[in-house]
């Protein structure tokens, strides 16, 4: 199982009907397979997930943010993980969201610092 307590994620990919950006930060904590982040940053003013991680390190979550319109925005996202050559963490999002246009897409994000 990975371990993401601690670590900083964001997105170097996501499609266009997304509102995550390369400036969205997000902050990962683990307890066990209990899995949250706090996000933020670009059109994203405040933002949280949920997750549960399987033995394989893929991530089960749903999240909710406050965009810059004001618009609370919510969705459902399943994260399959890379190890990256140096150790980071990379993961290949398809999310959908359960709020606003209904519409679906993939993103991926990769751990920094």
């Amino acid at each position: 199982m990975l371990n993401l307590n601690g670590k900083k994620f964001c997105s170097i990919e996501n499609s266009s009907n997304g509102e995550v950006s390369g400036e969205t930060i997000f902050n990962y904590f683990q307890d066990d397979k209990i899995v949250w982040a706090d996000y933020s940053g670009g059109s994203i003013i405040k933002g949280n997930l949920i997750a549960l991680m399987d033995s394989n390190g893929r991530l089960t979550m749903n999240y909710h943010h406050i965009n810059k319109k004001y618009e609370i925005m919510i969705g459902e996202c399943k994260s399959i993980p890379e190890i990256l050559a140096d150790g980071r963490i990379r993961f290949y999002e398809e999310w959908k969201w359960t709020s606003g246009d209904f519409s679906s897409g993939k993103s991926i994000v990769e751990e920094f610092g």
